[in-house]
């Protein structure tokens, strides 16, 4: 059985906050942070991916600045360096919260979506889903299928994320449950065990961990208020 800690950061930062987050980024991720056109975006961008390194920097007894990721073979991000491979992650990040991931030996996605108006979510499930994931959405009572949606996608995007595959892996090779049922993986062509489960974001969001092991444990953390000055 392996584990996973799940964070739940709270993007919403002063300027001095986010100063101390830019102070720890790499040039690199300085680099995109500065191609958003959207102020919002920018300081999210920065927050998301100082509280990254400030989670894998107090997991691994190293300072958050000296830290080295590296896209992996299949673009997904990983530990480089004296740290390579001692343990997974992946963070994902909407509205106002990121949700970041980590577990030792096994493989982790995970993906946190802000719940908004979506007027053709039938349409692009049946485009884009698996076929009994788009008639188990169809299904849903009309004022759910918006939240049901965004739960469903945020499973796909897990498991996606967690494999590293990005689109190489088209969402409707394999299928999960819909919302309100429980999250699982359903079909699958490689037959590997994983775990599914939501994560309470706050009534507005869908948020889902995958992890490639049977009956993985998930514990889920909060960063407390102020935890920017842990940067320094």
């Amino acid at each position: 059985m392996s584990a996973a800690d799940i964070w739940i950061v709270d993007l919403a930062l002063s300027p001095d906050q986010l100063d101390l987050c830019e102070a720890v980024l790499g040039a690199d991720e300085r680099d995109r942070a500065g191609r958003f056109l959207r102020p919002a975006d920018r300081a999210r961008y920065r927050a998301s991916h100082a509280a990254l390194r400030l989670i894998l920097g107090e997991s691994l007894g190293i300072a958050p600045l000296v830290i080295r990721l590296e896209a992996g073979a299949a673009g997904k991000p990983e530990l480089a360096g004296s740290a390579r491979g001692a343990l997974d992650f992946n963070l994902s990040h909407s509205g106002g919260r990121a949700l970041i991931g980590l577990a030792r030996g096994a493989a982790i996605g995970v993906d946190v979506e802000e719940i908004r108006p979506l007027s053709d979510a039938l349409r692009i499930a049946r485009s884009h889903f698996a076929p009994d994931e788009a008639a188990a959405l169809a299904a849903s009572l009309p004022n759910d299928i918006e939240t049901a949606f965004f739960g469903l996608w945020t499973r796909k995007e897990a498991v996606v994320k967690a494999m590293g595959t990005g689109l190489s892996l088209p969402l409707d090779r394999f299928s999960v449950s819909v919302p309100p049922a429980r999250p699982r993986l359903l079909r699958m062509a490689r037959g590997v065990a994983w775990t599914l489960a939501d994560i309470a974001c706050g009534p507005d969001y869908a948020a889902t961990v995958a992890v490639q092991s049977a009956e993985a444990e998930i514990a889920v953390r909060h960063l407390p208020p102020g935890w920017p000055s842990r940067l320094r």
